[in-house]
């Protein structure tokens, strides 16, 4: 599979949070730990001179509220398709992600699962440029996403949770509009939309506005959005919710085969039975914290991933209490 390269690209909004007095705290106990070096005061001063540039460029605050001396930062790991260092960002007094350190290989079909309020989405914001970090930095395919957040987001493709589509488009309005803001060629984008709208059985609905289709449909048409530009690395918040399972059984085989392309994956779900079929990669997280990560086996450890994933978050309960339902 071949990537392009990208002329242009779109930035999504950014939210800017006020950083907090203190630094976040160290990993937990049972959180992986990186052997790379800490950065010294040399290193802080360039990266926060590379993040100041990538921040004028694209019209943000000084890199001060990113990197903060005491932070147990490891280096970002280039040769890794995604590499979060220190991750953390807060919103007002509550911790939403916690000093995340994660590194997802090239060429991996990688699943993010966790709780209701886990970090999820705030994590793939932060690392996709969408939210800026209280701390840390992200690199997806070697770039720097704040220091150069421009040619950083030409490698990624993003389906994103609950972002706004212009509806009012049809879907190959859509489609097309996403590969023409990408930099391609309009017969280029042509041939991808029409090739996209096939694949994901929207050929017949290509002419409706997206308006008009339902909510799987406008997962399939937001997926073909976000892939037509052949990006090194798909990042999906929550592709299956709502979809019909034979398009589910569709878009697992488009992004398998993106994966033996040489394409990587990461996906977030709540279905643990999914995740384990369609992964060789996973990463757990809870209340913030990266709780376990490595491949599908290392991770479960012999049990089925859905009861490894309940033994690491906890808060299972027994249903006591309703006797008012029994008949």
């Amino acid at each position: 599979m071949t990537h392009p390269s990208f002329p242009h690209e779109g930035s999504g909004q950014e939210h800017h949070p006020q950083p907090p007095a203190q630094p976040p705290a160290g990993n937990p106990a049972n959180a992986p730990q990186y052997g790379a070096p800490q950065y010294g005061e040399q290193q802080f001063a360039h990266q926060q001179g590379q993040r100041q540039r990538g921040m004028q460029q694209s019209g943000g605050a000084p890199a001060e509220s990113y990197v903060q001396p005491g932070l147990n930062l490891g280096q970002l790991n280039p040769d890794a398709a995604i590499s979060v260092r220190g991750l953390t960002q807060d919103f007002g007094q509550h911790r939403a992600v916690d000093n995340l350190n994660w590194d997802v290989p090239r060429g991996s079909f990688y699943g993010l699962v966790g709780p209701n309020g886990a970090g999820k989405t705030t994590a793939l914001s932060m690392l996709t440029g969408l939210l800026r970090p209280t701390y840390g930095g992200a690199m997806v395919a070697g770039v720097d996403v704040w220091a150069d957040p421009l040619k950083a987001k030409a490698t990624m493709g993003v389906l994103a949770d609950g972002v706004f589509l212009f509806d009012r488009l049809t879907g190959a309005q859509l489609i097309t509009y996403a590969g023409l803001l990408r930099g391609l060629d309009r017969h280029v984008v042509d041939q991808r939309c029409e090739d996209l709208l096939r694949v994901m059985d929207l050929t017949e609905a290509k002419d409706k506005v997206v308006a008009d289709y339902s909510a799987g449909m406008t997962k399939k048409v937001a997926l073909a959005a976000s892939m037509i530009h052949s990006p090194r690395v798909l990042i999906l918040d929550e592709p299956f919710e709502a979809v019909d399972p034979v398009s589910a059984a569709n878009i697992r085989d488009i992004l398998a085969k993106y994966v033996a392309g040489g394409g990587t994956v990461v996906v977030s779900s709540h279905v643990m039975d999914l995740v384990q079929r369609m992964c060789d990669h996973v990463a757990v997280i809870s209340q913030g914290k990266l709780l376990a990560a490595g491949t599908v086996d290392e991770v479960r450890g012999g049990q089925s991933l859905e009861d490894r994933f309940v033994d690491l978050v906890g808060g299972r309960s027994s249903g006591e209490g309703l006797a008012w339902l029994d008949h």
